[in-house]
């Protein structure tokens, strides 16, 4: 079973969960991050009728790899991470990614790392995203700003 994975197929938190369950780990924090039915734009709020991703999945995965490694340096207590991000089109209401973190204790790390893993997968992960309007479309480049992932200590951030 990959523990860093982009597919095109619907993700289970469940099932990403049990990537990373080991019987010496009594926590697993999960996060899902789900499409939205609105997006904030420049001018004003939309309506998000789906969104496209696309990824450079080869890249894609050992950058995933990479944020799972940096994550263990940060939060030695952190025995396993699993990060999945689903590529093609989403539905509102769908995952488009789902990070999984175990450790022996809920107070090794799982919440931190979980965050951490979102914030850095969007500021180094070659994944993008089409927002899809009723009237249009726009591709959207991840935040990569500094700025939203330097509270976090994130090394590197671009």
């Amino acid at each position: 079973m990959k523990l860093f994975e982009i597919t095109a197929q619907p993700l289970s938190l469940d099932e990403v969960a049990r990537r990373v369950v080991r019987p010496d780990c009594g926590a697993v924090a999960t996060f899902a991050g789900v499409v939205r039915g609105t997006t904030a734009t420049q001018e004003g709020v939309r309506g998000t009728d789906f969104l496209n991703y696309e990824a450079y999945t080869e890249m894609a995965e050992a950058l995933l790899a990479r944020i799972a490694a940096e994550i263990q340096g940060r939060w030695p207590k952190v025995v396993a991470v699993s990060i999945v991000h689903r590529v093609g089109r989403l539905e509102i209401g769908e995952s488009s990614v789902v990070i999984a973190v175990a450790a022996p204790h809920r107070g090794d790390g799982c919440f931190e790392a979980c965050q951490y893993a979102i914030e850095r997968l969007k500021a180094i992960v070659p994944i993008w995203k089409e927002e899809n309007w009723a009237d249009g479309q726009v591709w959207v480049e991840g935040p990569r700003q500094p700025e939203l992932v330097s509270h976090l200590g994130v090394p590197g951030a671009l």
